[in-house]
C-alpha cells in the first residue's frame, strides 16, 4: 500500500509539472504489463531528480545572465553619471545645469528604465531639452513613484508642456513641480494642469517668469480646489496675472496648510490687496507673504491693510519696490504690530517711507523676534531715523540690518550706538551709499574695540566715496576686532577711482588676524606700488583663500 500511495504522489506530482517536463525531457518507455511497482517508483524518483536538476541549472543560468546584465546595466549608469559630474542615486536624478547634449539625453532614456524606484527628476537649466522632452516623457509613464519634476529653464516646446500634462496623469504620488522660466507654459498652461486629480498630493507649485496669460491665472486658479495639500505657491515675475486675481484668491481658499505665497512682480493693482484680502482668512498656516516689485500696489494698503491681521503667524513679510503711498504707510503702522511672530520685514525701494514712518519705524519695538530688517532706499528723514534707532534697540533678535541708499544716515551713525550695543546677534550690516564720514568711522572703530560687534560676518561700507584717509585708517586698524568676518566690501562709487592711502597696509595686516575672511571688495581704488606688493606678499606668504575684487588695478 504505501508503494501504491508514493505512486499516486509522484502522480500527481508528475501532472503539475507536465508541461515544464514536455519541454525539458523525451516521452519515458512505455511500462510492461505487469508493473514493477519498485522499478517504476524508483524511475520516477530519478525522474524528479533530473527535472529539479535540469531546473537548479537553468535558473542558475538565467540568474547569471540577469547578474551579467545589471552589472553591465550599472556599469553604463555609472559611466553617464560620472562623466556630468554626479553619483547615481536609484531614487533621485539631479543634472541640474549639467550642460545636456542630445547625446546625454539619449543616454538619459535608455537609463531610466532601470530606475522604476525614481522619486526625482531635475535637469534644470538644460538648453538642449527642449523639443527633446517626448522620450524622457514616454519612460516617466512607467515610474510610478515619481515625487518631483524640475524643467527650470530648459526651453521648453509647446509639444513638450503637452507631454508633461500626459504624464501628470499618470504620477499620482507627484510632491513638487517647477516650470520656472519657461515661456511656452504661458497661454497652454491650462494642458499642463489637467493631469492634476482631485485629492492632488502637490505640495510645491513654482511657475516663475512663466509668461503666464489671464486664462492661466484662471487655470491655475480653478487647479488650486484641487490641491489642498499645497505648501508653497509661487507664480511671481508673470506681469499678467493680477488682471484675473479674483479666480486665484478663490483657489487659496481651499488650500488650508499653505506656508509660502510669493506674487513678486505679478502686475497686482490698488485693489488687489482687497481681492486677496479675502484669502489670507483662510490661510491661517501662511508663513511668508511677498508682494514686493508690484509698482501699481501703491495705495492699495489704505483701506486693506487690515486683512494682513488674519495672518498671525507670518515670519516673512516683503513689500519692497511698491510705491507705498503715505496712507499705506499709516495703514501699515496699525497692522504690522500685530504680526508679533514676524522675523523679517522688507520695506525697501519705498521712497514715502522715509517721510512718512516715524510711527510705523517705531512700532517695530513689538516685534521681538525679527532678524532681518531691510529699508534701503527709503529716503529716511532725520525724524524715521531717529525713530528707527530708538526702536531697533528693542530687537535683540536683529542678525540682518540694511540701511544703504540712505544718505542722512552719514554723519549721524552715532545714532546707532545703543543698538549696535545691544544687538549680539548682529550678523550683517549693510551701509553701502551712505554719506559716511570719517567721524562715523571713528565711531564705527569705538564699537568694534568694545566688542559689540563680534559676531559680525559681513560688512559693506562700499560707495561711500566722502571718507578721509584719517577714516579709512582709523577704521582699518581696528578690523581685527570683527574675528568671525567673512566679507568686506569698500569699493568706491563707478568711475571714481581714488588713490589708497598708507591705510592700505593697515588693512592688509588687520587682515591676517581674520581667519575666516574670504571676500574683500576694494573696486576702483589705485593701489600704489609699493602696497601692490604688500598685497602680493600678502597672496604668496600667507596662502590664504581670500577673493580680492578689484577690477584690475588702475
Amino acid at each position: 500500500m504505501n508503494h501504491l500511495q508514493g505512486k499516486k504522489s509522484s502522480d500527481k506530482e508528475g501532472k503539475s509539472q507536465s508541461s515544464l517536463v514536455s519541454k525539458l525531457f523525451r516521452a519515458s518507455k512505455p511500462s510492461p504489463p505487469k508493473p514493477d511497482l519498485k522499478k517504476e517508483t524508483s524511475e520516477l524518483e530519478t525522474n524528479d531528480s533530473q527535472t529539479d536538476k535540469q531546473l537548479e541549472t537553468e535558473s542558475k543560468i538565467k540568474s547569471l545572465g540577469i547578474e551579467k546584465d545589471l552589472r553591465s546595466d550599472m556599469v553604463k549608469m555609472e559611466q553617464f553619471f560620472q562623466k556630468l559630474g554626479k553619483k547615481p542615486n536609484s531614487s533621485s536624478i539631479n543634472l541640474n545645469n549639467c550642460g545636456l547634449t542630445l547625446d546625454d539625453i539619449a543616454e538619459l532614456v535608455a537609463l531610466l528604465p532601470l530606475l522604476p524606484d525614481l522619486e526625482e527628476l531635475d535637469i534644470s537649466w538644460n538648453n538642449f531639452i527642449g523639443g527633446a522632452l517626448k522620450p524622457i516623457m514616454l519612460q516617466l509613464h512607467h515610474v510610478s513613484k515619481l515625487k518631483i519634476i524640475r524643467l527650470n529653464n530648459c526651453r521648453l516646446t509647446v509639444d513638450d508642456v503637452l507631454e508633461l500634462g500626459e504624464v501628470l496623469k499618470t504620477s499620482p504620488d507627484l510632491e513638487e513641480l517647477n516650470l520656472s522660466w519657461n515661456s511656452c507654459v504661458g497661454g497652454n498652461l491650462s494642458q499642463i494642469l489637467q493631469g492634476i486629480q482631485e485629492g492632488s498630493k502637490v505640495q510645491i507649485l513654482r511657475l516663475i517668469d512663466c509668461d503666464l496669460t489671464a486664462e492661466d491665472a484662471a487655470s491655475v486658479g480653478h487647479v488650486l480646489l484641487l490641491m489642498q495639500n499645497l505648501k508653497v505657491f509661487d507664480l511671481s515675475i508673470n506681469r499678467n496675472i493680477g488682471c484675473n486675481l479674483t479666480v486665484i484668491a478663490q483657489g487659496l481658499k481651499n488650500t488650508p496648510w499653505l506656508n509660502i505665497l510669493k506674487l513678486h512682480t505679478c502686475g497686482l493693482t490698488q485693489d488687489s490687496i482687497q481681492i486677496l484680502g479675502t484669502a489670507f482668512g483662510h490661510l491661517s498656516e501662511l508663513r511668508e507673504l511677498d508682494l514686493s516689485g508690484n509698482k501699481e500696489l501703491g495705495g492699495g494698503f489704505k483701506d486693506s491693510a487690515a486683512h494682513l491681521a488674519h495672518l498671525k503667524y507670518l515670519q516673512v513679510l516683503d513689500l519692497h519696490q511698491c510705491s507705498l503711498l503715505e496712507e499705506d504707510v499709516a495703514s501699515l503702522t496699525q497692522v504690522i504690530p500685530l504680526l508679533s511672530s514676524l522675523q523679517e520685514l522688507d520695506l525697501s525701494a519705498n521712497k514715502k517711507v522715509g517721510s512718512s514712518s516715524e510711527n510705523l519705524l517705531s512700532r517695530l519695538r513689538f516685534l521681538p523676534e525679527l532678524a532681518t530688517l531691510l529699508i534701503n532706499g527709503c529716503a529716511l528723514g532725520k525724524d524715521a531715523f531717529a525713530a528707527l534707532a530708538e526702536a531697533s534697540m528693542y530687537l535683540p533678535a536683529l542678525k540682518i540690518l540694511d540701511l544703504s541708499w540712505n544718505k542722512y544716515v552719514g554723519g549721524n551713525l552715532n545714532m546707532l550706538l545703543e543698538t549696535l550695543k545691544l544687538s549680539a546677534a548682529l550678523q550683517v550690516l549693510r551701509l553701502r551709499s551712505c554719506s559716511l564720514v570719517a567721524e562715523d568711522m571713528t565711531f564705527l572703530a569705538s564699537v568694534m574695540q568694545t566688542g559689540h560687534l563680534a559676531k559680525l560676518q559681513q560688512l559693506d561700507l562700499s560707495y561711500n566715496d566722502n571718507i578721509s584717509n584719517e577714516g579709512w585708517a582709523v577704521f582699518s586698524q581696528n578690523v581685527p576686532f570683527l574675528k568671525e568676518l567673512t566679507e568686506l566690501d569698500i569699493s568706491l562709487r563707478p568711475a571714481n577711482f581714488r588713490e589708497c592711502g598708507l591705510w592700505f597696509g593697515h588693512l592688509l595686516n588687520g587682515l591676517t588676524k581674520l581667519p575666516l575672511l574670504s571676500e574683500l571688495g576694494i573696486q576702483r581704488w589705485r593701489i600704489p606700488e609699493p602696497q601692490e606688493e604688500e598685497l602680493e606678499y600678502f597672496n604668496q606668504e600667507h596662502k590664504r583663500n581670500i577673493h580680492f575684487d578689484y577690477g584690475g588695478f588702475q
